[in-house]
């Protein structure tokens, strides 16, 4: 795990100019309302805007990648993945782009919005009962179709596709202290670190985890990746079952703290978001600025700091029940 070997930044510069246009360079936004100036002091605080993204997550960046190097036989396989939404659509919409087809394994409890969008790309969603069902049945269709899978959240190429955005935050904020990424499977935060610490080693990257999901803290402090017995959290998009081995073997390197978030927490930071910002953001996207606002506000004093929102899929009826009650 410790020898797992990071996408160069060439590698991660050479990605992004293979995915072109078919992901968005996302906007980066000062955030400088009086009401967040007055919950975060002294901090100077950027969000990447990434629920801007194609699919309306982070998550475009590495199913384009994955469809976008296959051969014309494989092609013709068809794809399959496994996630409680944003994933399914990225994969989705992947295979769309490269006139192909995907099977995407779900659980039953996955907000039903992202399970019609994904069905609406094109996707044939097997909804079963966990997301360690999941994964099962995700074995059983790439042995008996042939489908190739892409994985959610581990290896080289998940890494050299959300390393890209790493790139951008340094091209839209060059001056930047600490960036605040969230941690599902590990992928993305293991992928911009990557990028980030290779670039501008100085930059401290931080982690953030749901209380409900920590995967990696438990994997941190177990010196290699452990797994939870269930998902607890409203954050679904950051409820992976386990880390795994080259994810957290990076973020293990690159990663320089990691700070839990609950969910009273999270509901919190999607309210403000949306009074002050104007964004309707999913759970996960608002588990940075959570970050931000509660365990890492005294720590980021007099830094400059991106908080990335990676994604706003969710049902409109679960959005304003959050807003409204809070579960």
């Amino acid at each position: 795990m410790t020898d797992a070997i990071a996408p160069s930044l060439a590698e991660i510069a050479s990605a992004r100019a293979l995915l072109g246009d078919t992901v968005v360079h996302t906007p980066s936004w000062r955030w400088r309302t009086p009401a967040v100036v007055a919950r975060t002091p002294g901090i100077e605080l950027h969000l990447k805007l990434e629920l801007f993204q194609n699919t309306g997550s982070f998550k475009a960046r590495a199913a384009l990648l994955f469809a976008l190097g296959l051969a014309a036989d494989d092609r013709n396989r068809g794809l399959t993945g496994v996630s409680a939404g944003n994933h399914a659509i990225a994969v989705a919409h992947a295979a769309r782009a490269i006139g192909s087809t995907a099977k995407i394994v779900m659980p039953k409890t996955a907000d039903p919005w992202r399970v019609a969008r994904c069905r609406e790309i094109g996707g044939e969603v097997v909804l079963v009962d966990d997301v360690h069902t999941a994964f099962a049945e995700v074995d059983r269709i790439v042995a008996n179709e042939g489908r190739l899978f892409v994985h959610p959240f581990e290896g080289p190429t998940v890494a050299t596709g959300t390393g890209t955005l790493g790139l951008e935050m340094l091209e839209d904020v060059p001056d930047v202290d600490a960036i605040v990424v969230p941690i599902g499977g590990g992928g993305l935060a293991a992928g911009i670190a990557a990028a980030i610490k290779q670039a501008r080693p100085d930059v401290r990257m931080i982690g953030v985890e749901p209380v409900g999901a920590d995967t990696m803290h438990r994997s941190f402090a177990a010196g290699e990746p452990r797994s939870v017995d269930a998902v607890r959290t409203i954050a679904d998009s950051l409820g992976a079952p386990h880390a795994a081995p080259y994810s957290f073997a990076l973020c293990r390197r690159y990663l320089d703290e990691l700070v839990h978030v609950d969910d009273d927490m999270l509901v919190d930071a999607m309210r403000l978001l949306y009074s002050d910002a104007k964004l309707a953001v999913e759970p996960a996207g608002a588990a940075t600025t959570a970050a931000v606002l509660g365990p890492l506000r005294d720590g980021l004093v007099g830094r400059r700091v991106i908080a990335l929102v990676c994604g706003a899929n969710i049902d409109p009826t679960v959005f304003c029940r959050l807003m409204t009650t809070g579960r």
